[in-house]
């Protein structure tokens, strides 16, 4: 990773705020062939008559949903795997994660927030007491309140139940800013919405790389949605961060298994966090 990056503050403002902007992850080639793949994806979904608009979570067609992207194009696998962006993961969930799901949101001028939600609440029932989730948002385009950016609501990643959830959370909820390039790492109890974008003719692209702790069943079914031919291409990296690896949860009780000869086995339970 490079060292123009402070770890240590980074992770330390994303534990006390629940989040932190990292601006120009990427530019250049990488940041062009990310853009270029979200138009070709956006195409052949259209020219297959694949449904880009969710009525389950927005509320009219322009928004555009981009499913899978770790199966469409290896550029997703390349993000994946950046650096920064595991470090951050691993800061904040510990070392065990797989990449739970991976998706973009394409706001067209015109487009409506879903309803604010956690994405931890998502996948995990209360109470919520440690990250076990978190979101890194890449950013295609700038992001900026007019054009839709994410909106999220300051604080509530303490919040240890549906209870704590007051009712008017997009009331509550401030947007991110971010220029095109940038990474929003965002820890998976944070309370969020899409913003709406009220532009005229700008449009803002996000992609968001969803990680959980290994021992939560991922929202995608990767060995599913990814062809075998490109499966067969992934190396073990890749395979086992996905979950298509031959082994699934050993990681939080591997010390009961293990022989030690003359002792007793090891019965305290492997951290969750570290």
């Amino acid at each position: 990773m490079s060292s123009r990056y402070d770890l240590d503050a980074l992770s330390g403002n994303l534990t006390r705020d629940g989040f932190v902007v990292v601006p120009e992850v990427i530019d250049g080639d990488l940041l062009e062939r990310a853009q270029t793949a979200i138009e070709q994806i956006i195409e052949t979904m259209r020219a297959e008559g694949i449904e880009t608009f969710s009525e389950t979570l927005d509320p009219n067609d322009a928004n555009l949903r981009l499913y899978h992207l770790a199966a469409w194009d290896p550029v997703f696998i390349k993000l994946l795997r950046h650096p920064l962006a595991r470090a951050l993961v691993e800061a904040t969930i510990g070392p065990q994660w797989l990449v739970s799901n991976f998706t973009a949101n394409v706001a067209m001028p015109g487009s409506g927030s879903m309803n604010v939600h956690s994405d931890q609440a998502l996948v995990v029932p209360p109470p919520w007491l440690e990250p076990w989730a978190i979101n890194i948002i890449w950013c295609f385009d700038d992001v900026h309140e007019a054009n839709g950016a994410t909106r999220y609501v300051p604080g509530s990643q303490h919040w240890t139940s549906f209870d704590d959830a007051p009712g008017d959370l997009l009331e509550r909820s401030v947007p991110f800013s971010a220029p095109a390039g940038s990474i929003v790492a965002m820890e998976g109890r944070v309370w969020h919405t899409s913003g709406a974008n009220m532009t005229e003719s700008e449009r803002r692209a996000m992609a968001f790389a969803y990680y959980t702790r290994d021992f939560i069943r991922p929202q995608v079914n990767w060995a599913m949605v990814m062809p075998p031919e490109q499966q067969a291409e992934l190396d073990d990296d890749a395979r086992r961060m996905l979950g298509l690896s031959e082994m699934g949860n050993i990681s939080i009780g591997g010390g009961l298994t293990r022989l030690r000869e003359g002792k007793r086995p090891d019965l305290r339970v492997a951290p969750l966090k570290g």
